[in-house]
């Protein structure tokens, strides 16, 4: 670097850091890797600008340019940044209006329960589970220790039979329209549980590995006023999901981290068969619309609730193949955990 550190070059690194600052209180916010991209690559841009700059006059001379272009450039591409920042958080924030119209429309059509008894509402997000869910609702018992139980799957932008196929001797059912992952039909199921009040809100899975039999052993603690968030675990119960050595060292590894950073003692951080009291739902600051389970387990801590673990078996998915991605999977629940622990 040439000649002394100056004002220009000292407000271009301000600049970079707040470039970098939106990008990341914009991803902790929505998770949206393009806006952090952006910020990242034009922070670079603005630091190298201002600490190497004769990478700017090599440019220049190269295509017989003078520094004056560079300068005017600069301050060209910083009015394109503006438009550029201002129009993606505008598509973001069409992005979440519309999500959130989804699950919201999805509550409205869901029908009101009569009242008159305590019930425990089974939610049951499903994308493309035609083959498996009608086995899924018919297998789960009308009560549990005097509650009425109520599946009500969310079947999330499904393209086959599932929605048909849930409707089973009174279960509700309902359509995203466009695909919200995993989270954001969790959203809606507890959305449906609440405006029911509902006593106990069971999640499990539409894939046939989670037990329907299981189902009293695990909201019998609830009941009996012990917890109020009892979480399923197959690594002190049964694991035949055919994860390989990867994926489980993987949830092990996640499991620890959560531990670390709440002071739990949770075994399995990734099993969608878990139990929450229906009075505490609505505290729980629920965004994550794919990698929602680390989201709960953090978000319970955080609201003081009385966490227990109880075994249960996890089966091998009964037909088709599983939505979770490989290496986007771990990325996912890395940053979800770290997000929701800061925010």
């Amino acid at each position: 670097m040439s000649g002394a550190f100056g004002a220009f070059e000292f407000a271009i690194l301000v600049v970079a850091a707040l470039v970098l600052i939106w990008g990341f209180q914009r991803y902790r916010n929505n998770f949206l890797k393009t806006e952090l991209s952006v910020a990242v690559g034009v922070a670079f841009g603005l630091v190298s600008l201002a600490i190497v700059p004769r990478i700017f006059d090599f440019i220049g001379g190269a295509l017989d340019l003078q520094r004056r272009v560079v300068i005017v450039s600069f301050l060209a591409n910083l009015m394109l940044l503006g438009l550029l920042l201002y129009y993606i958080s505008k598509l973001d924030s069409i992005k979440t209006d519309v999500a959130e119209l989804t699950r919201s429309l999805s509550v409205e059509q869901a029908p009101k329960t009569d009242g008159g008894r305590s019930e425990i509402f089974v939610v049951i997000p499903a994308y493309n589970e035609a083959e498996t869910i009608r086995d899924v609702v018919s297998s789960l018992p009308e009560t549990v220790r005097k509650y009425g139980v109520q599946p009500v799957v969310v079947s999330d932008g499904s393209a086959d039979a599932t929605a048909r196929n849930a409707a089973y001797d009174g279960s509700m059912v309902v359509e995203h329209p466009l695909n919200q992952g995993q989270g954001g039909a969790l959203q809606t199921g507890f959305r449906i549980a609440i405006k029911n009040d509902a006593a106990i809100v069971v999640t499990m899975d539409g894939d046939g590995q989670h037990p329907a039999d299981e189902l009293e052993h695990l909201v019998s603690p609830i009941i009996d006023d012990e917890a109020d968030f009892v979480m399923g675990s197959r690594y002190i119960g049964e694991d035949h999901s055919e994860n390989g050595p990867v994926r489980k060292a993987g949830i092990r590894f996640f499991t620890a981290t959560i531990n670390l950073l709440t002071k739990s003692e949770v075994t399995d951080c990734t099993n969608g068969f878990r139990a929450i009291r229906g009075s505490m739902l609505d505290e729980l600051r629920l965004t994550e619309e794919r990698f929602s389970a680390p989201e709960l387990i953090i978000e319970a801590r955080k609201n003081g609730m009385r966490i227990q673990e109880y075994p249960v078996t996890v089966k091998q998915r009964q037909a088709g193949e599983t939505k979770k991605p490989q290496l986007g999977y771990a990325i996912g629940l890395a940053r979800t955990i770290v997000a929701t622990w800061l925010r």
